[in-house]
């Protein structure tokens, strides 16, 4: 099980399996055993067993696969970690064919409003579900994900994030990329803040940042590996030449990305410059949060020709394409319902599409295309 930190691995596997042994390579002493003799620190364990933080311990792998490979009986070892590259270059060298892989992120709104079994939203956007109010919208944008913000504690973004990117850097960043200069990743990790739902731009991040564009490369590739951001790949086919290739990047958390842009209050940021940015990306994280959780991978895209001719999200299963565009409007026209029919430009079937926007209910716009409020997503 992989995410960014704090979204609430551990906990969901000791609630899941109570009666499991648990260790956390977090524990200096435990980290250094299972470094160090690996095959001492397994041999502790004889019933199914957590395994935390287990990218710190590498020399493990090679181990689990000759104890899978000598028994092969399902629910051994259960293993989890916030570097997702780390994690996945040993699974695959080591435990392929083996393990069964799971990518938790922040809570969504499905779960919510009680409803964590709703189908991904590429699959409901024609189906009414429990809406959060329009007016809450941002209030949910602003504060985030992180199940912390959420117990009942009454923990504010103010109080959380500060200390949360604290601990990120100072255990993940410096582990992943050795970088000296705190100051100057969190400076970069506010620029790209600013930039959230936009199309990477290395040449200008990397002026902005005062860095070379290779570690402009380096260290999204940390962001991503630690579960802060994801990237959506432009559609494109041999047939059209006239897509945009560059990738769009999103934060996984937006309240994560509202503190760090510095947006103080929700009302700040409902009413400033960035409010479609964020609503996108809100739509776009709680998309890939609602594939998470149905145990899929999700494959979405986004869609820009040079003619700027664009559509936020494409999903696409069996030749049909799902079109989904963002706008932070409660009047959606048919000017913009007509530019998602990309079914014939792209030679794929055009699926029931959306535009989601701060409506209150769902109604047609065309015959392939309807409005979607925010709060249902």
């Amino acid at each position: 099980m992989t995410g960014a930190r704090q979204v609430g691995k551990s906990t969901l596997l000791r609630h899941t399996l109570p009666d499991a042994e648990y260790v956390t390579l977090d524990d200096p002493e435990d980290r250094i055993q299972a470094q160090k003799e690996p095959k001492l620190f397994l041999s502790r364990f004889k019933g199914p067993t957590i395994i935390d933080e287990v990218q710190y311990a590498p020399e493990l792998f090679p181990l689990l696969k000759m104890r899978v490979d000598e028994d092969p009986h399902k629910g051994q070892f259960w293993l989890s970690g916030s570097q997702y590259f780390h994690m996945m270059k040993n699974v695959t060298e080591s435990l392929a064919g083996r393990v069964a892989i799971l990518n938790l992120a922040g809570i969504s709104t499905r779960e919510l409003l009680g409803e964590p079994d709703a189908a991904p939203l590429s699959r409901r956007l024609s189906t009414p579900v429990k809406a959060l109010p329009v007016g809450d919208v941002f209030e949910r944008i602003w504060r985030g994900s992180y199940p912390a913000l959420h117990d009942g504690r009454g923990l504010t973004p103010e109080e959380f994030y500060p200390a949360y990117v604290q601990t990120y850097l100072q255990r993940d960043v410096r582990d992943l990329a050795r970088v000296g200069d705190e100051s100057a990743f969190f400076l970069f990790m506010q620029l790209v803040a600013a930039r959230t739902g936009q199309l990477a731009n290395m040449n200008e991040i990397a002026n902005a940042a005062d860095i070379s564009n290779p570690s402009v490369r380096h260290w999204l590739s940390i962001l991503e590996a630690s579960g802060i951001i994801a990237f959506l790949e432009p559609y494109h086919s041999n047939a059209n030449s006239r897509l945009v290739k560059a990738r769009k990047m999103y934060f996984l958390d937006t309240g994560l990305a509202a503190w760090l842009g510095g947006w103080k209050s929700p009302e700040s940021l409902a009413r400033g410059a960035a409010a479609g940015a964020f609503l996108e990306n809100y739509v776009v994280s709680e998309a890939l949060k609602g594939a998470y959780n149905g145990g899929q991978r999700p494959d979405f895209k986004f869609y820009r020709d040079h003619d700027d001719r664009e559509v936020d999200i494409l999903s696409i299963e069996d030749r049909t394409v799902v079109p989904i565009e963002v706008k932070a409007t409660s009047r959606p026209d048919g000017r913009t319902a007509r530019r998602l029919m990309v079914g014939d430009t792209l030679k794929l079937e055009q699926g029931q599409g959306a535009i989601v926007c701060m409506v209150d209910k769902i109604y047609p716009l065309s015959e392939t295309i309807g409005a979607f409020p925010v709060g249902m997503v």
